[in-house]
């Protein structure tokens, strides 16, 4: 039983492709890749609007809103994108060294950093114009990855489709956030 588990797990975190892939550049892809998606979450909820943060919670509350804008509850998509995201990274962390693995990680990392700073923008900060073009940023970037993903490990690719999906959500409700918000005084 516990062998079949460790086959199970080779498989979701090893592409096909990939020469001898031992456990510890599994352990080490999981640790990698894990700490950035998980450092990237906690500094995009440092500036979230939930309820722990009173000044960014009470701003948000104040905003209109469009009729597409989903429920707190919606906002629980992030655990299992993060874990696509996670097992994404790893994958193309254990495919073969090339060009295209190396373009696509540089995209995977970019997604880390763009998702804390989105936050950041347009939360922390109140910057809900620059959110806007930061999020578009954002979406070209994951798009992007998914195609770069795809020329390396096409399971890679296809774990992070939920992720361009939500984050090209969250782009046109971030900016439709600006829009009928600009000339508010906050």
């Amino acid at each position: 039983m516990r062998q079949a588990l460790v086959e199970q797990a080779r498989d979701a975190l090893v592409p096909r492709q990939a020469a001898r892939v031992g456990n510890g550049d599994i352990a080490t892809a999981l640790a990698v890749c894990g700490g950035a998606v998980l450092a990237s979450g906690l500094l995009a909820a440092r500036w979230s609007p939930s309820p722990v943060h009173g000044r960014i919670r009470r701003d948000y509350e104040r905003l209109e809103k469009p009729p597409f804008n989903p429920p707190d509850s919606a906002f629980a998509i992030w655990g299992p994108i993060y874990a696509a995201l996670t097992v994404s990274g790893a994958r193309l962390w254990n495919a073969p060294p090339s060009p295209a693995r190396r373009r696509a990680l540089a995209h995977w990392f970019g997604i880390q950093g763009l998702n804390a700073l989105w936050m950041w923008l347009g939360f922390g900060q109140r910057m809900r114009g620059a959110a806007t073009l930061e999020a578009a940023a954002t979406t070209v970037n994951a798009v992007a990855y998914v195609e770069a993903a795809r020329r390396v490990d096409r399971p890679a690719a296809w774990l992070a489709v939920p992720y361009a999906a939500w984050i090209g959500f969250a782009a046109l409700l971030t900016e439709e956030l600006w829009r009928r918000n600009r000339g508010r005084v906050e």
